[in-house]
């Protein structure tokens, strides 16, 4: 299903991830490694991968992490993202579950 996403869309999921990960204050080495991995998945470019570098060092601006600017077809795809991103580090900061329930909810 990754592999559908143009360049845009990756790099919304990649912000959606980065700014999931910052929910408790800081990215754990897990979520680090996790979108990581979620970048080579996406066959991010050289300067696309930099950009997530620096979101996981500081979280990408909040008004370009919109959940309505997510395409319909690729809403289910953002959502087990952010699920397995807050997994990533075996713990669920009360943060994290509440922006992952307000992001359920405003996909719908």
């Amino acid at each position: 299903m990754t592999k559908r996403l143009g360049k845009e869309d990756r790099l919304r999921l990649m912000r959606f991830l980065c700014s999931f990960a910052w929910a408790d204050l800081q990215v754990h080495d897990k979520e680090r490694a996790f979108i990581r991995k979620m970048a080579k998945k996406l066959n991010l470019d050289e300067g696309e991968a930099a950009d997530v570098e620096r979101w996981m060092k500081v979280p990408p601006p909040a008004d370009e992490v919109d959940p309505q600017d997510i395409p319909a077809e690729h809403k289910q795809l953002f959502l087990e993202a952010a699920r397995a991103v807050v997994l990533a580090d075996g713990e669920v900061h009360p943060n994290e579950r509440i922006n992952l329930g307000l992001l359920e909810e405003l996909l719908r």
